[in-house]
């Protein structure tokens, strides 16, 4: 694995957004040829923003960065390269748990080497389909718990040095919820390079990893970890949040080719595509204002509440955005293969990664029962 160290100490995020052009202009270059982006998660070390989410006790928020700031870095590294931000959205989740849940003193050590830009960390909870493996199970060995098995979709799997993977228990301790494990990706760890071949978020290597007995650094929490509150429903926001980005990169390119093709002013059909797309960023915009000062306001209350509304709302603006865009444009930047068709592979790709209609069924039942009992009281 090769891991994302500077070589120098990092304590504060300086001028974080000054390397997305460099890692906008070889983004392109990335697709054509995948491979794990560790010259953009470099310089993003050098600036701090692999830090942003771990504890520092002079800060107001207790953390690095506010969420606020935190995920307008996301949404811009995003809108730069969408598989950058596909992994860096993981290392940010993971640092968080990370912090909350690690024992000490690997707790320090390792937040220490993150803070100093010398790890980069991903979240793995995808489990394979038949034919692909057994899934990823907990082994206690007589040196230690280790982990045996397969998990998919293993964002930034060639590159990143730690990952947190949801595992199952030891079959003596019957079924139940999995468990979250911290590992180190040793030469115990085998990344299935062919698995993944899609058309979007060629970079991200999200590939098919295979365990061999690797050593558990730490078991992290109980059964259940990874959906633990206000964590999980944060880790589903910086998703949103990631999106947003992919989807402002959408909407760049489609208005750049929509100024280069209009010669003077455009005309009624095309004006009005622009003004979706903008409506659409626009409400991504007030969601994602919003999520953001309820978490730095509220850092210990779970965003459950309003977290699959917000992703839903967002998801529905993407597709709006990839739609009037496609409408606009017409088929010849699809052709090239241009920004914005690269825009849209990602994004299309990244949406499906989230099935929202269980939750939204979850919560539309809950209100019709709700309303149900109401009516029953009211009539009794």
């Amino acid at each position: 694995m090769t891991g994302a160290g500077t070589g120098r100490r990092l304590r504060t995020v300086s001028d974080p957004l000054s390397v997305l052009d460099e890692i906008r202009a070889e983004a392109a270059a990335r697709d054509s040829d995948p491979g794990f982006p560790g010259a953009p998660f470099k310089a993003l070390a050098e600036v701090g923003i692999l830090a942003m989410p771990a504890p520092h006790a002079a800060s107001k928020t207790g953390r690095l960065a506010p969420f606020s700031e935190e995920w307008r870095v996301l949404r811009a590294v995003a809108r730069a390269d969408a598989s950058v931000g596909r992994i860096l959205d993981g290392h940010l989740n993971g640092v968080e748990r990370l912090a909350v849940l690690a024992p000490e003193p690997l707790r320090s050590d390792e937040l220490e080497a993150v803070s100093t830009g010398e790890l980069l960390l991903g979240v793995w909870g995808a489990d394979p389909i038949p034919g692909e493996g057994g899934p990823a199970s907990l082994v206690d060995t007589t040196d230690g718990p280790t982990i045996d098995g397969v998990k998919t979709f293993c964002s930034g799997s060639t590159g990143i040095d730690r990952a947190l993977v949801a595992v199952r228990a030891p079959e003596t301790e019957g079924p139940g919820p999995p468990l979250l494990v911290y590992v180190a990706l040793d030469e115990s760890v085998e990344v299935d390079e062919g698995w993944f071949r899609g058309a979007g978020m060629r970079a991200s290597e999200s590939h098919r990893v295979v365990f061999h007995r690797t050593p558990v650094l730490a078991v992290l929490g109980e059964r259940g970890e990874l959906v633990r509150e206000p964590y999980f429903s944060r880790d589903a926001v910086r998703t949103a949040v990631t999106w947003a980005g992919i989807a402002d990169s959408a909407v760049d390119a489609a208005l750049d080719i929509l100024a280069a093709k209009s010669g003077g002013v455009p005309d009624d059909i095309v004006s009005l595509s622009a003004g979706k797309m903008l409506a659409a960023q626009g409400t991504m915009d007030r969601w994602l204002e919003y999520a953001a000062r309820y978490a730095d306001t509220n850092p210990e209350d779970s965003m459950a509440p309003f977290s699959t509304g917000l992703r839903e709302s967002i998801a529905a603006a993407c597709r709006s955005i990839l739609d009037e865009a496609a409408r606009a444009v017409g088929s010849h930047p699809f052709a090239v293969a241009g920004d914005l068709d690269r825009a849209r592979r990602d994004l299309e790709l990244f949406l499906l990664q989230h099935r929202l209609e269980p939750a939204l069924a979850r919560a539309g039942r809950q209100e019709i029962q709700t309303r149900m009992t109401e009516d029953d009281d009211a009539s009794g």
